[in-house]
């Protein structure tokens, strides 16, 4: 009698577990489809442009990034060619996999169907994550392997099995391809080893396994970075510096709660992490957030860099905000969810309707184009390339024969090489990131079509420049390029050789 009970208990728990999986990936493909649908409104970020054209040029490693995302979106170009909807899926895969994974990790901690459905939620109506979904971005991925080392580490503590080491530290090693700042998240990692009761895997042989495993998968992007004299180095201290000066790192934890979560989730994701750091078991994991945390406030990181902590605390806090709504009686327990879930979706439509190009007319998109810097920084680029081809057609054919097109930043750069083909635009010369290691046309044009530059840097830098155009962003909505001036110029005033060295940058 008592071994039937127990196989219908095991029954009961399967149907159970698949039901519950069966709402994950239900809360998922309702997300992915938002994003399928709605992906086409705009055109390319700028970031998506550099993306673009550093995926034509793949190699191991690139001044802004390390290789995976420019290699992912190679992939993207080989199947769907230039379109938005096919080369944004990879984004919209991955944000999916983040929301089932969420409610797995909150599983794992012994979560029911509530908090399961309630972790994965949480993330689906969060700005960044859903932000995520709508551009190809290298901060997708770069969340996606966070989450999954948290996934992966949370096992670990469960199971007592040290061979999950080697898939923490394949997915740090990936991480590492994928965007730098996994770094911090690493430090996390070795001080919550430390200060829990982690500390006994350092005497692991799987420990260093892992740690080999991800040595051994970021060694061509570190002999990349050696043979080009760490120039990424270089970089990051330039744009930290940058953002510093421009004041980017102001609102750090302002934007913890109403950009990186979901702003009524705020008790769920601080109990979650409470409850880490008084569990025996999981301490480790409360520190990986603490550690990073600290981390960029101090050393005034950016408020995004800590985004993908935060789906294991959402996890946490489901599992025990289930647990004491448990303990409450039944209609208090009901009007607990209804509040809660209430907010959670309010706040919820506010992101998607101030992030996602939900609408192609009409107030809410007036209401997302104004609100939103990111969609801006999507209109504009193919009336831009189609004005540098029009301003191409309009010279004497002497100067037409030997044409260029001299970029400022990598966003121009990228929608002359992506959308200037059709125009029948030459490759563009950009001084920016991994194009100024590309290097000049073998052949340098003797007229040049120079986008981006002030009136005094480009009397500066080139020879007989006069004014052509101004760029006008449609709609008159304000963004990077809007008002920026078109000139034509003879070449450089120096030879190109000593030219191109003085005149790298970095954006």
């Amino acid at each position: 009698m008592e071994a039937i009970n127990s196989e219908e208990s095991s029954v009961r728990q399967g149907a159970g577990s698949r039901a519950d999986m069966l709402a994950l990936v239900g809360i998922a493909v309702v997300v992915a489809v938002i994003h399928l649908l709605t992906n086409n409104r705009y055109g390319f970020h700028r970031d998506e442009l550099q993306f673009l054209s550093d995926a034509r040029h793949l190699d191991w490693g690139f001044v802004a990034y390390p290789p995976f995302t420019p290699f992912v979106e190679r992939i993207g170009l080989e199947i769907f060619g230039v379109s938005l909807v096919g080369l944004r899926l990879f984004s919209v895969i991955v944000q999916a996999l983040v929301i089932v994974v969420t409610g797995l990790m909150a599983r794992e901690l012994g979560g029911g169907r509530l908090a399961q459905v309630t972790a994965a939620l949480v993330v689906a109506t969060s700005g960044l994550p859903v932000f995520q979904g709508t551009e190809f971005q290298y901060s997708s991925f770069d969340y996606l392997w966070w989450m999954l080392i948290a996934y992966f580490v949370i096992r670990l503590l469960k199971t007592e099995d040290p061979r999950w080491w080697v898939a923490i530290g394949a997915g740090v090693g990936v991480g590492l391809l994928t965007k730098y700042t996994i770094c911090f998240f690493i430090a996390g990692i070795l001080g919550g080893m430390l200060f829990s009761g982690a500390r006994r895997f350092f005497l692991s042989g799987w420990f260093w396994g892992g740690v080999g495993v991800a040595l051994l998968i970021f060694l061509p992007n570190f002999v990349w970075q050696v043979r080009h004299g760490f120039i990424s180095v270089h970089f990051l201290q330039h744009i930290h510096a940058r953002d510093v000066a421009q004041g980017r790192a102001h609102g750090f934890l302002r934007d913890q709660f109403i950009i990186c979560t979901n702003l009524f989730a705020a008790p769920l994701w601080i109990a979650g992490l409470i409850y880490f750091l008084r569990d025996r078991r999981y301490r480790m994991l409360g520190w990986m957030y603490v550690i990073p945390l600290v981390l960029f406030f101090v050393g005034k990181g950016r408020w995004y860099y800590l985004a993908a902590a935060y789906p294991m605390l959402f996890a946490m806090g489901a599992v025990g905000g289930e647990r004491w709504v448990a303990s409450l009686k039944k209609p208090w327990g009901r009007a607990v969810e209804g509040v809660f879930f209430t907010g959670l979706a309010a706040w919820g439509l506010f992101v998607y309707a101030l992030i996602v190009p939900l609408a192609a007319s009409g107030p809410l998109r007036q209401f997302a184009l104004k609100n939103n810097g990111d969609l801006r920084e999507e209109l504009g680029w193919e009336e831009m390339v189609r004005q540098v081809a029009g301003i191409r057609d309009s010279l004497p054919a002497e100067q037409r024969a030997s044409v260029g097109v001299f970029t400022a930043n990598y966003g121009e750069q990228g929608a002359v090489e992506i959308l200037g083909p059709k125009y029948g635009l030459p490759m563009p010369i950009s001084r920016t990131n991994s194009a100024w290691l590309r290097g000049y046309p073998a052949v340098q044009p003797t007229t040049l079509i120079v986008l981006g530059f002030s009136r005094a840097r480009v009397e500066q830098a080139f020879t007989s420049c006069r004014l052509a155009g101004r760029v006008v962003t449609p709609e008159g909505f304000d963004n990077e390029e809007n008002g920026g001036s078109i000139y034509v110029c003879g070449p450089p005033r120096l030879p190109w050789p000593e030219f191109w060295k003085q005149w790298q940058a970095f954006g």
